[in-house]
Parts: structure tokens; sequence; C-alpha cells
């Protein structure tokens, strides 16, 4: 094409960039979204609407972002400015978990190695500032993601304020009789020395010892239940953790089990029938057993047996738990090692013993034999110490029937990857079946109130209610210093005092001073001006507990001290939406629904739960922090490193791509594909701004006189945006991505923006046809740019601002502006309907052109014309003439000539255009006509007078 004839065209101008260079310049929209206070801008062009609460599960305060969080505020910053963009009030308090085992972890190492040794108070001042540094931080790479939010008014679960709400809810439970004191088996940690929450365990393939242990019966007990006499006799247990049988006080059995007296050799043994081969096999036994009689449990309840290298007895007790599907059906029963076994030791009065001290190592009590006594139970590398010996001595005793190793899941610490141990100490719990004085228990409440829920997905309501059906009491004591004290005090004599109004009284001192009074001033001093309920001791005679609250009971308050006791404008209780992680039912869902129904009347704190997958990498790996550090292990977890790669609106665009109900997977590879959509969308955006560049409201045309395609491509358009949007109220937000996808791929570029460019370019600046593309092209990038709006925050307000300015950046926002409901008018049925049909006979064109293309005789589609056959009563063939003025640009050839036949159906055939081609827009024509650029078809030459 000849110089002068390009400058004629009215080709595409914009400065809005190709490349979208994310990572350098999205800081700089956002740091202007802060200048201008965008965030509370929303709020006030929204303070009319009706409020949208979602409410912010606080992360944890100790490194950086992880991706896995990324994707989680991220999620919550898609739904609130969809929301707000609906006209939703929608305030954003976020929060941070402050307190906890791991900070006071890393605290104490930093001091281990400077060989420091600090006071309590101290120590929490340190874990203060660990915490608030990681605050700011995170609070950076979060906003550096693009997440809008009241960051001026976020919750701490340090500040004082908040630890105070957390007491006056701990009140609540006081109050209602719920807390008390027991020495009960807990999960514990041997490396942290501390109980465990059931949310602070994770269950691992284990390999673990299991035995079969003979507890001798002597001669005048066998008498006594009229067992045989002539050989000697033992009863059978069986167990995978050796270490507690210094701990054993029985044996249990079910009732209604068949038990047996089985002759082995030398020997006899009782074991429940069912599980008499298995026992032989482990054995090794040469001969089968012989059963030389047989009796139900329950004939053999309090037949005392005898300890195998401990002097004392070990009765068998009944319980309903035991079965035969593994071991002997003889269950070994330590009280104070398991929560079964401490029920049935209740139930038979026996001693809640545990002869394990907090740092895993057996106690020298009296009891323990010298040998075992400073032997630690913890296992390392696959080894346990307290197992070596527990085995060694019942091989010298003779007591030793069978040995293997068993693989099972097993609970491991999820810090220390260790596994735990189950120990009886004194906690303080939570009884979640004590009824109120209306008989009604929290756990039943908590049922009641899981109904009330709308659970997203659907399957989030079986999970929480299993995890709430099967939770034992909830134990609330921590051995810890960086958390909040628990207002228990004690007399020295075993006596715990804990009332609900003197807690009330301590949070009004922790909100005026902080917690850390607690730790510095002594039990006088804390109780000064306290009245104290009836039967306590004077506070000179009482000393300040030392255990801290189950962080569980932080985050699970943030509902009442964020949003019941609010005081921002559009704050309210229960939250519309809580949206974490699918370990959260076990977690804050949980803790959050346990403080509502005992604090606050038995309702629900949520109306409804939206939960997503973990991030997984192509393996299936999950994809967390206590991986990263791991031997092996060197995959890129933080936010910061996948953002400095390919920028933030790419990493939301991946976000949004995945159905975020199961796991999702991550790898550079499939971000990269991501990006690709992205680049697709981007030059989309491009190509409408270049071609609507200083098209005013005045130029364009009534919808109803528009082009027949640019109709089309209107109501295709309207059509998504309804798509859209229901896609987004039900936080769909992969189909929506797909939708968008495929709306940019298909509709967009490989079909309107392909057939459009010639009457773009070619025409007339202010021809009839290019202001109807014009028109169109308006409206499309209008309703296409804000149903972007709340993924790709960054893109779709950097293309606002080049539609008002061409620049950088405009006044106000495309987050400020409303979401797009297409007008009536933007929907045309019958024509897209009609417009559809003539494209769908593109391929059977294309094929037509394809043969000449390969035979060389045309080199692009528009060097051909094509003769259209057929009879004129055919649909199609009427469809067809109906449209013939517009078919060569639908069909993107020079010419096309309809010719009724008496054929039976519409035939098609393709040859080179006749004439000469234009050189200005390669459109075939019988004659050129001379202008001052040159010699062009009469089509250009009229575009050309027209241009001023």
């Amino acid at each position: 094409m000849a110089q002068s004839f390009k400058d004629t065209l009215n080709l595409p101008e914009t400065a809005f960039p190709m490349r979208g260079d994310l990572a350098k310049r999205e800081p700089g929209r956002f740091k202007r979204w802060d200048e201008d206070r965008l965030y509370y801008s929303i709020q006030k062009s929204n303070a009319g609407g009706a409020s949208f609460v979602l409410h912010d599960g606080p992360p944890f305060t100790n490194g950086d972002v992880h991706i896995g969080t990324a994707l989680n505020k991220t999620l919550k910053d898609i739904t609130l400015r969809y929301k707000s963009m609906r006209g939703y009030s929608t305030p954003y308090i976020p929060g941070w978990d402050c307190h906890g085992l791991p900070i006071e972890q890393k605290v104490a190492r930093a001091l281990q190695a400077e060989n420091k040794v600090v006071g309590t108070a101290e120590l929490r001042g340190l874990c203060d500032a660990f915490s608030e540094t990681w605050i700011a931080r995170q609070r950076e790479q979060f906003k550096r993601m693009g997440v809008l939010a009241d960051w001026a008014a976020e919750y701490k679960t340090k500040a004082p304020a908040y630890e105070a709400e957390i007491i006056r809810t701990f009140a609540a439970f006081i109050d209602r009789g719920l807390v008390y004191r027991s020495k009960k088996p807990v999960y514990w940690s041997i490396p942290f020395e501390t109980a465990l929450a059931e949310a602070e365990i994770e269950y691992k393939e284990h390999i673990s010892p299991s035995i079969w242990v003979k507890f001798s019966v002597d001669a005048e007990q066998a008498a006594k239940y009229g067992l045989p006499l002539d050989k000697p006799l033992s009863v059978v247990i069986w167990t995978t953790t050796p270490w507690t049988l210094p701990a054993n006080l029985a044996i249990a059995v079910h009732s209604a089990v068949e038990y047996v007296v089985a002759d082995i050799g030398a020997e006899r043994i009782i074991v429940a029938r069912a599980l008499l081969a298995q026992t032989a096999e482990a054995a090794k036994l040469t001969e089968p057993p012989t059963v030389v009689t047989a009796m139900p449990g329950e004939k053999l309840e309090h037949l005392q047996t005898q300890h195998p290298f401990i002097n004392r007895a070990s009765p068998v007790v009944l319980a309903d738990y035991v079965t035969t599907e593994s071991g002997t059906g003889c269950v070994h029963t330590a009280p104070g090692h398991g929560q079964d076994d401490y029920l049935t030791g209740l139930k038979y009065g026996l001693e809640i013993y545990c002869p394990v001290a907090d740092d895993g190592k057996y106690l020298d009590d009296g009891k323990i034999p010298a040998d075992l006594v400073g032997v630690t139970t913890l296992e390392t590398d696959g080894k346990c110490p307290a197992n070596s010996v527990v085995l060694t001595k019942l091989k010298a005793g003779q007591k030793l029937l069978a040995v293997k190793k068993y693989v099972h899941q097993y609970p491991h610490c999820w810090r220390s990857k260790s596994p735990i141990v189950f120990r009886a100490v004194d906690q303080w719990f939570v009884g979640l079946d004590r009824t109120n004085t209306a008989g009604e228990s929290p756990r039943q409440q908590a049922n009641e109130a899981i109904g009330t829920v709308t659970w997203v997905p659907g399957f989030g309501e079986k999970r929480i209610r299993g995890a709430v059906e099967s939770r034992p009491d909830w134990c609330i004591s921590r051995q810890r210093s960086w958390g909040v004290p628990i207002p228990a005090f004690y007399d020295g004599k075993g006596g715990a005092f804990l009332d609900g109004d003197v807690a009330r009284a301590l949070a009004t001192k922790f909100e005026e001073q902080g917690s850390n009074l607690w730790f510095e001033a002594s039990a006088e001093e804390l109780l000064r001006d306290i009245p104290l309920p009836a039967g306590w001791p004077a506070p000179v005679d009482l000393i300040k507990g030392k255990d801290t609250l189950d962080v569980w009971i932080d985050s699970g308050s943030s509902h009442v001290a964020v949003l019941k006791r609010q005081t921002k404008d559009g704050v309210s209780w229960p939250a519309d939406l809580y949206l974490e992680g699918s370990d959260q039912h076990r977690g804050w869902f949980q803790s959050s629904l346990w403080t509502s129904v005992i604090a606050c009347g038995g309702k629900a704190p949520y109306k409804t739960v939206l939960t997503h997958g973990f991030i997984v990498d192509v393996s299936g790996e999950k994809v967390s922090k206590s991986n990263q550090g791991q031997a092996g292990y060197d995959k890129p977890q933080t936010a910061e490193h996948y953002v400095g790669k390919f920028g933030a609106d790419v990493i939301r665009f991946w976000i949004a791509s995945q159905d975020f109900r199961d796991d999702i997977t991550l790898s550079d590879k499939i971000i990269e594909q991501v990006s690709e959509n992205y680049r697709g969308i981007r030059n989309t955006l491009k190509f409408q701004l270049g071609n609507i560049k200083g098209f005013k409201a005045e130029d364009a045309i009534p919808l109803d006189q528009l082009h027949p395609l640019d109709r089309w491509a209107l109501h295709q358009t309207a059509e998504m945006v309804n798509t859209v949007t229901s896609y987004y109220d039900a936080y769909e937000y992969h189909k929506v991505y797909q939708t968008i996808t495929r709306f940019v791929t298909v509709t967009l570029s490989a079909t309107y923006h392909t057939l459009v460019k010639d009457r773009l370019y070619t025409l007339g600046a202010k021809s009839i046809e290019r202001r109807s593309a014009q028109t169109a092209i308006s409206h499309i990038f209008t309703l296409f740019n804000r149903v972007l709006a709340p993924i790709l925050v960054f893109t779709s307000d950097e293309a606002r601002a080049y539609a008002l300015e061409d620049a950088d950046f405009a006044s106000g926002s495309v987050h400020l502006e409303k979401w797009p409901t297409p007008s009536i008018n933007f929907f045309a049925p019958e024509v897209a309907a009609e417009v559809d049909a003539i494209l769908a006979l593109v391929p059977v064109v294309n094929e037509k052109l394809e043969v000449l293309r390969q035979a060389k005789t045309i080199g692009r589609s528009i060097d051909a014309s094509l003769e259209i056959t057929g009879p004129g009563s055919q649909a199609t063939f009427r469809l067809l003439e109906k449209y013939k003025d517009h078919l060569p640009e639908l069909f993107v050839v020079s010419a096309v000539n309809l010719q009724t036949t008496d054929s039976e159906s519409v035939q098609y055939t393709a040859q080179h255009a006749a004439g000469v081609d234009c050189p200005r827009c390669w459109r075939w024509v019988p004659v050129l006509v001379e202008t001052p650029h040159g010699a062009c078809c009469a089509r250009c030459s009229a575009a050309l007078l027209s241009t001023p």
C-alpha cells in the first residue's frame, strides 16, 4: 500500500501500552488509590445501600504472605469489589492473628542464639514487636495484591481492647458454668511442652511397633473365674504405643464378644475368638492353637491380671468401644493416655495416672522402673527410646508374645512435625455438653445454628457437623507466655478460682493497661478494687495462674470484638460471609461458632460460609508454609515471588481461573497459560480503545439503526454480562474467567473485531457505518471493562483512564462505577440469531476458499468472490438474500453473488474475484477511481472525499 493511502486509514490510535509491565506499573496505581482514599470513597458512595459484611479471618503474623494466604485475600477482594459495584455498603476490616506458639518459638530461639534470658513480660514485649514487624510487611504485600480495605481500622488480637473482648467473651463461658478444671488426656507436643488444639494437629502415615503382650493370671484368680489351672495363663493385649505400658491400669474387653482360653503349647492365652488366628499368625506358632473353653466378655469383668513388669494388678473392665477388627479384643487401658481409657477409668474409679513429664520423659514417681526414669517418649527419626526400653523389658520377662510393624495414620504436631502423645495433665476445659437452664448444651445449639447457615460448597455443612459432633470437651489452656492469660487464681492447696464478674473486671484493666499487667502484677495487685465472690480466699492468699487461652478463642472472638460491638458505619452482626480455607471447619469456623452460640444467644456468627481448597503443586503435594525448610523442599511459596514475576493482575486472574472449591494447582506453566489469556484481554482493550479515541456521546447512532453485525456484538456482550453476573452472584469465579476468556477469544477477537476492521479502518471517519461500529464498541468497552474490574483491578482501572484521558491516570476510578446492567435496547435476539446463522456458514465458505488458497489461486480471502445458489423458498437462502449487502463483510470476501435456482439445497462456489484490487482496502472491484492520493475503489474514494 502506498504510504499516502496508509495515512488516510482510520487506524487505531491509543497510548494504552501493549505490554502491561505489571510488576513495575501496578504499585503506582495502588499508591494513587491510597492517595485518593479510594476505599473510603467507595464506602461513601454506597453509604445508603444495603450492607454486605465479609468478616476477615486473621492471618498469622510470623512471615511473608504465603501464596495460599494471597489466594484467600484475593477471593475476598474480588467478592467485595463486585458487591460494592452492585451498590452494597461493604465495610472491610482486615485482621491479624498475633498470639501463639510459632511467634514465641521464633523469639525464644533468637534469644537462645544470643544467650539471653528474659522474664515473661519482656519476652511478651519482644513477641509483640516481632508480630508488629510482620503486620507492617504483610499489609504492604496485601496492598500489592490490590486488596482494598479499611487498613486504618484493622484489628489485632494482641491489642488491649481486643484482648479485653476475648476475656469478656470467655466470661460468658464461665457464667454458663461450662468452664472446669480436670486432669484429662490432651494432645501434647513434647518439643513445645504444651497442649495442642485439635486444629493444631495433622494426621500423617506413621510406622509403629504393634505388640502382643501377656498379662499373667495367677492360680487363685483362675480358680475364682473357673479358668483352667494346669498351664500358665495370660490375657493378651495388643497396642501400637509400647511406651504407654508403664501407665497401664486395666484391660478392657467387650461384654458381648466371645473370648476363648487357647492352648498354644506350654501355656494358654485369653483372646477374642475372632482374633485367635490373627494372634497365632503374629506369634508365628508352629502348631495351631486349641480352644480349651470359651465365655462372653462380661464373665471376665474384674478378673485380676498382673502387669508384665511393674508390681501391680491390672483388672479386666468392660467397654463398648472394644472391637474385633484388629489386635486381640483385649485392650490395654491407660487412663492417663487416651480419651476412651480416661472415660473407662472414671467409670471404674481408676487413677488418671500419667508418669510422663512435660518434656516427654518418664518421672521418678516411685512406681516407674529405674531403667525407664528419664527416658524420653519423643520419637525422633522413627526411633522412640521409651519403646525400645519397654520392648527390652518385655522380652527379658518373656511377656512379649509377638511384635510387628504397623502402618497407620497418627496425629502429629503441625509445627514440630513430631508425633504427639496423649497425656493427662491438669487443664481447663469447656464442657460442650453441659446444659443451661433451658436444657440446651453448646453442642445442641451449634448443631441447630449450622442449619441456619448457607454453606458453599454444600458439603461444608457435613464437614462442620462432623467436626462439631465428634469434638470432645474443648481444652482451652496452653502452657505458653505469648497469649491472653486465663484469669484463674489458685490457693496453693489444689483449689482453683474462676468467676465471670472477676474476669470482666480484669478485662477492663487489660483494656486500659494491656494484658502484660497479668504477668507484672501480683494476685493481690490484680484483684485490688475488684469485689470477690463468696468463698474466695483473700487476694493475698491467692496465686495467679500461668496458663494462657487457646488462640482459637482469640480469633474465635473476632466476630464479637469487630462486628457485634462495632462502631464503624455499615458493620453489622452476624457477618454476611466468612470465606476461608476448608481446614477452618476444624478451626476458625468452628471456634467462632462455639463462641457465638455460647456468648451471643445461640446464633451462628455468619449467614454464609464459603470455603476454598489448598494450593498444591503439579504432583498434588500441598504448597504450605509448614513444608518450607524441609529437606529437598524448595518450591517458592510467597505471594511476593509470584507477583514480582507475573504481576498482581495475572495472579488474580489465575486465582479466578481455578474452581477453588477443590485444591488449586500452582506452577509457572499454569500461570503462564493464564498470562496468555490476560494478554488476549489486554489486546482486546487496546483494540477497543484505539478505535473509539475521540468518539463522543453525540457521535453515537441509535441502537436500532446499528449495522446488523454491531447489533449482534452488542447483544452477545449483554448476554455475557448477564451470564457473568450470575456467576459472580454464585461465587463461581472460575466460570467468570471461562466466560470472559471465551468471549474475548471467540466473540471478539476471532469474530467481531476481525470482521469490523474493514469498516473501521477504510470507511469515512464520520460515516454511518463506521459510527455504528464505534457506537457498539464504546458500549462493549464500558460493559466489558466493568465486569473485569473485580478481578483485573489494575488493568480495568488503567483502561478506563486511557478511555477518558489517553493517559495512565484520570479522575475517579472504575471501582467507583456501578455494575453494568445492559439496557433492554442492547438486546437484539432476532438479529443476533440471524447473524449467528450466517456465521455458522463461515466454515463451509472457508472450505471453498482453502481449495483456492492451496492452488495458489488466491492469497487472502479478500481476493475471492462467492457465488451462492439455491431455491428461493429455502430458509437459509432467504436469510442470505436478506443480508446480501453485508455478506462480503461477514465472509471477508470481495463480492457475494446470489442466484436463485431450482436446486434442492444451497450451493457455494468460490473463485478469484474479478476486476482489480484496491490498494487502500484490498477489495477487488471492477475499476479504480483517481484521487489526489492515487487510484482506489469508489468506496475508498468516497471515504477520502468525506475526510476533512
